[in-house]
């Protein structure tokens, strides 16, 4: 009898989901793949593998990642907020939300942490009225209406 040859160990949902979360902190971290390859003695190239779900990432490495970014290595391993949820790391995921959190995590003073929220508010509200306005005129001139003014 012959003894068949061991298949190479494949990667999991759950490499992946590890993998997209070192992503996630070490971009919160303000990290390239590079400093954070640099960190672990690897190459970038080996980061990309781990953060893509291509390479598991060994228990040793995993702890190394965790000091690093200055996370529990729970936190690799912690379930995913529904994508649905107005808070939390979903929303951390949009582009320049981390930036924005860096630059008022830097304002001292309360006052004009408050001053901060009520304009990007208002700029929210802008935004939105905008779009339903653009919208809504959009939809008039393929209804062949006029927009209002």
């Amino acid at each position: 009898m012959s003894n068949p040859t061991p298949k190479p160990k494949q990667t999991t949902a759950i490499d992946h989901g590890v993998g997209s979360r070192i992503a996630f902190l070490r971009a919160a971290n303000g990290l390239s793949q590079s400093a954070l390859a640099s960190a672990l003695g690897v190459s970038f190239q080996q980061v990309q593998k781990y953060e893509t779900g291509k390479n598991r990432v060994g228990a040793g490495r995993l702890q190394a990642i965790a000091e690093r970014l200055g996370v529990p290595v729970s936190s690799f391993f912690e379930p995913e907020p529904e994508a649905s949820s107005e808070n939390g790391p979903a929303l951390l995921r949009v582009a320049g939300a981390v930036e924005l959190l860096r630059a008022y995590n830097q304002i001292g003073d309360d006052q004009m942490r408050r001053d901060v929220i009520a304009l990007v508010k208002s700029a929210a509200r802008i935004g939105h009225a905008t779009a339903t306005a653009d919208g809504a005129a959009q939809k008039a001139s393929t209804n062949g209406a006029a927009p209002s003014a």
